[in-house]
């Protein structure tokens, strides 16, 4: 079934690409219905999936290409019908000759894709509040999830949010997993984790493990490049807690829970057995990798419930298919009296572009209602 729904996939794109190769030709001029040209746009087409495989920029690039040219075509055809009248006019004239450049939707591409790559490069603090009578006294606490490390961004750029981190004197800081994945080294794994046990808070950092730390999608041909053993090992030496459907209270008003990630083969306990017996008098944070359960969460008594893995879609408009999968995709929700907190991650994940919201660190200001 899969292998069916990828060649219809691939088909449609070779099409597209086809179509969209011919009328860039046809702007220059050159008679797109001769056979050799007819060969040379199949060619073009086969030749973006080549380069496809060897760089995963390539396919992006085309499929802005395509999306932007076929916005062109649209609002060359409605400006066409409902210009009529203005045809012989200058404005009109000069659009006619920016449109048949063929340049539209390459500025375009390129101006998105700049933007998306400086937005990649830059990590912003994002704030969040929620008041409980639960709480004896104010806290704050720093989500900071899907890093990714040494795979998409600068490793230097985290060290620098690091320090920034640490300047607001958080009470505690939950590391909501996907820090490091398949393409990461053990090398690079041992170092964010000794980058991240020296941040500074009240209880100390919480770590829960996403669905690429333990690098279960790693490939065949480059294998895994370390067990999940000696990623536990370096956490726990960095001075880290782990948090696997496990619980910890915290002070004397706080209880903050910590699930295994949902797509772990080896599943997961039910969250009303991770709770059970807990003083849910308590403030209840939950710190889950995926947005999901939420409505379990709040019928439980979870006051709090903080994710990631959504990426707020990353590549425009994939946040629209996250929002419908997950119900959750970024930024603060209410479901009844549980607040739902999901960070876009402090990286991107397999494309060093973002066009969808920004790179950021989550603080959340846990207020005592008065």
């Amino acid at each position: 079934m899969f292998r069916v729904l990828f060649g219809a996939v691939a088909a449609l794109l070779m099409a597209a690409f086809y179509w969209m190769f011919g009328k860039w030709l046809s702007f220059y001029h050159v008679p797109v219905t001769l056979w050799w040209v007819r060969l040379l746009r199949a060619g073009l087409s086969a030749g973006v999936f080549a380069v496809w495989g060897l760089w995963n920029a390539a396919g992006l690039i085309a499929l802005h290409l395509t999306a932007f040219f076929a916005g062109t075509e649209l609002a060359a055809v409605l400006v066409r019908w409902l210009c009529r009248a203005w045809q012989d006019q200058g404005w009109y004239l000069l659009l006619s000759r920016l449109y048949h450049t063929g340049l539209i939707p390459v500025v375009l591409t390129a101006f998105l894709l700049l933007w998306g790559s400086f937005n990649m490069r830059h990590i912003v603090q994002t704030e969040y509040t929620v008041f409980s009578d639960k709480l004896a006294e104010d806290r704050d606490l720093v989500l900071l999830t899907d890093v990714h490390y040494d795979t998409i961004q600068d490793p230097a750029l985290l060290q620098s949010k690091l320090q920034q981190i640490n300047a607001l004197q958080p009470d505690l800081v939950v590391l909501g997993g996907d820090i490091v994945e398949d393409g990461t080294s053990r090398q690079a794994m041992e170092q964010v984790f000794r980058q991240l046990g020296g941040l500074e808070s009240r209880y100390g950092t919480f770590y829960i493990y996403g669905n690429h730390d333990r690098q279960l999608y790693a490939d065949r041909r480059n294998g895994r490049q370390y067990t999940e053993q000696q990623l536990e090992q370096a956490i726990l030496d960095s001075g880290i807690v782990i948090l696997r459907d496990s619980r910890v209270e915290l002070g004397s008003d706080l209880l903050l829970a910590g699930r295994e990630d949902r797509s772990y083969p080896a599943g997961r306990i039910p969250a009303d057995r991770l709770l059970d017996g807990a003083d849910l008098s308590r403030f209840t944070i939950v710190a889950d990798h995926q947005p999901v359960e939420v409505e379990q969460n709040a019928a439980l008594g979870v006051d709090l419930q903080v994710s990631g893995h959504t990426h707020a879609g990353q590549i425009w408009p994939a946040g629209l298919l996250t929002e419908r999968i997950f119900g959750y995709s970024y930024g603060q929700y209410w479901k009844d009296n549980c607040c739902v907190i999901v960070s876009s991650g402090t990286a991107g994940w397999g494309f060093s572009f973002r066009t969808e919201q920004r790179c950021e660190y989550v603080v959340i200001h846990l207020r005592r209602k008065q």
